[in-house]
């Protein structure tokens, strides 16, 4: 903010509504946090299954790609993301009733685009998991999975969308009986990269 701001690119107007959600990030993290039990019910669904899609448009792609990255990596579920988007351009094919597609949908302005994704995954016979804020008008149905987060948090809500992702890996893991915290070849790996790094100095 300081950094915008010594270059003329941040409006008080804007640093201050910057700052007010910074104050409120924790207590939004709180309340994603009560939302635990849902998760963990979740995780006793997706324990069962060998795939994992993950679909999120903007901002929140990367955090798609987060939850594909951590679900693979502590549950051995071979998680995939794309940019919601895209999902005609190959992802589409891989959709059936046994793969489950987890959505990242927070009110901003590429909702409706989104919310058109997840009719497709539907009606191929995925099973949905959206993640979406308090007014997303996302309901729970059919195949429709919802976790309504509390409020949408503006440009720090990829933060607080991926806090469930991250629980939703721990618990699968938890319920597959890994060990999250020594995950399978990761240490090998670091300790490698680690050794690769130290050696070029």
């Amino acid at each position: 903010l300081a950094l915008a701001k010594s270059r003329g690119r941040l409006t008080a107007e804007d640093e201050a509504r910057w700052l007010r959600d910074l104050r409120h990030l924790p207590s939004a993290i709180q309340s994603v946090l009560a939302l635990e039990p849902m998760i963990i019910a979740w995780a006793e669904q997706f324990a069962k299954k060998q795939n994992a899609l993950f679909l999120g448009r903007g901002l929140h792609y990367p955090i798609a790609l987060e939850g594909a990255l951590k679900l693979k990596e502590i549950s051995y579920i071979h998680g995939e993301a794309y940019p919601a988007g895209e999902l005609k351009h190959g992802p589409l094919a891989l959709v059936d009733s046994r793969m489950p597609v987890v959505a990242i949908a927070p009110n901003d302005a590429l909702l409706e685009k989104l919310k058109s994704n997840l009719q497709e995954v539907r009606a191929r016979g995925g099973e949905l998991y959206v993640i979406a804020d308090a007014d997303s008008q996302i309901e729970t149905s059919d195949g429709i999975h919802v976790l309504r987060l509390p409020e949408y948090a503006g440009l720090l809500s990829p933060i607080v969308h991926t806090i469930p992702l991250q629980l939703l890996a721990y618990h699968t893991a938890v319920i597959r009986d890994t060990d999250v915290d020594k995950p399978r070849n990761l240490g090998f790996a670091l300790i490698h990269a680690n050794a690769f790094l130290i050696a070029c100095q």
